[in-house]
């Protein structure tokens, strides 16, 4: 008898530089692996919005090939990331009465109240990516993670809705049905980014995740394993090079160069004798520019970054240090200092993430840049432990799946 052929999970992140493709599978003994990889320039993406249509198909065509060549597979559906600065989150309450004459909490009465929390009006223009559950509250009593057969009068809710614009999210998945492909569900790149980089602890604790791209730079606070807030900011590693472009008068992918190979945005951390040389416009004579001078170019965007995001936390509630620390992922957070100096704005330990929990091809995705396709393909595969009718581009996304709510969520939809 022939062998039943393996299901695949795809993770497709479309950045405002790059698009990357993951393909996984699980082992014999139920582990994700790795098994194919695409990676493809985008032209047709500028802080997270998509530009240029034909450019992001081309590029998502050329990505999706190479990882269907190393897979041996053909892609038909995915799970794509969407981010952009026009994504917004908002916690959201709903109560309802409990429906039983005998007050034991139902399924049906956990539906109703997560349909109440979701019903606050939204402009026409915005639909909502996820609604993320944060604990239920029985008469008084809160904290309360999974309520079916307690009894009570009165049932509520928290919830943690992300919010995309309508306009945007059709055009990624244009884009992406142009390329031949099925998108399942649209992502929030830093829940999804968080499947691979954050740790169980670190949840429980308290921890930022910032994922830094060429474009944006979204991040997400998680508490006792759920997420608390969200956002994104409109400028990411891209702007770090523009200002080097701008401030020293050389070409951008001369700028980049010099970023990636020479770049520090700490001061302290850069040596007053190091020089480096620095091409000018228009195929001018190059100059030695002191490396202390590139970091008081990039110190203080860092900054800027790190203490919008510090701010926003704050202005929503959050005034203390995440005890969990703060994890920098992403293509742009491997930049010399960028880690100090967030600890420094956040008062609060600092690592780099990671993808962690897959097999396979993990040498060639064991980068930031990939965390959030490796979420994406984390994020799939869990998916896939649940009953398909849950799957919604408005249904509960992954804490919901990861806590003890997934065996009593596989029914409500």
């Amino acid at each position: 008898m022939a062998k039943p052929r393996q299901q695949y999970y795809v993770g497709i992140d479309i950045g405002s530089s790059k698009v990357g493709v993951l393909v996984g599978q699980r082992d014999d003994r139920g582990n994700l692996e790795v098994v194919g990889r695409g990676l493809a320039d985008n032209r047709g993406t500028r802080k997270g919005n998509i530009v240029n249509v034909e450019a992001t198909v081309e590029a998502l065509k050329q990505a999706a090939e190479e990882a269907e060549v190393m897979a041996g597979v053909e892609i038909s559906r995915a799970y794509v990331g969407i981010g952009g600065a026009d994504v917004r989150s908002v916690n959201s309450r709903g109560m309802v009465s409990v429906a039983r004459k005998d007050r034991e909490i139902g399924r049906q009465d956990i539906k109703r109240v997560l349909d109440a929390a979701q019903s606050a009006a939204l402009p026409t223009d915005r639909e909502i990516l996820h609604a993320i559950p944060q604990e239920f509250v029985v008469d008084e009593q809160g904290g309360i993670a999974d309520p079916v057969t307690m009894l009570g009068s009165r049932l509520q809710v928290t919830v943690h809705l992300v919010t995309g614009s309508t306009a945007r999210s059709k055009t990624l998945l244009t884009c992406v049905n142009r390329a031949g492909i099925e998108v399942v569900e649209l992502v929030f790149e830093p829940l999804a980014t968080a499947e691979a980089v954050v740790t169980p602890d670190e949840r429980e604790l308290g921890v930022v995740l910032i994922d830094i791209g060429a474009g944006t730079a979204g991040y997400s606070l998680l508490i006792e394993g759920e997420v608390y807030h969200s956002g994104v900011l409109p400028f990411g590693a891209g702007h770090f090079t523009n200002d080097l472009a701008m401030v020293l008068r050389t070409p951008f992918t001369e700028a980049e160069k010099i970023k990636v190979k020479n770049g520090c945005c700490l001061a302290s951390l850069v040596g007053d004798e190091e020089g480096v040389s620095v091409p000018t416009v228009a195929g001018g004579t190059t100059r030695v520019v002191p490396r202390r001078e590139l970091a008081a170019i990039l110190q203080p965007r860092a900054e800027e970054m790190f203490s919008l995001i510090r701010e926003d936390l704050r202005k929503h509630g959050f005034e203390e240090s995440p005890r969990g620390g703060v994890v920098l992922t992403g293509g742009g957070a491997k930049l010399d200092g960028l880690l100090e100096v967030a600890e420094q704005i956040f008062d609060a330990g600092v690592r780099y993430g990671l993808p962690r929990g897959l097999g396979g091809l993990v040498d060639v995705i064991s980068s930031p840049a990939w965390a959030t396709a490796s979420g994406l393909l984390i994020y799939a595969a869990n998916a896939d432990n649940r009953d398909s009718r849950m799957h919604s581009r408005k249904g509960f996304s992954m804490r919901g799946m990861m806590s003890s709510l997934k065996g009593m969520f596989s029914d409500l939809l």
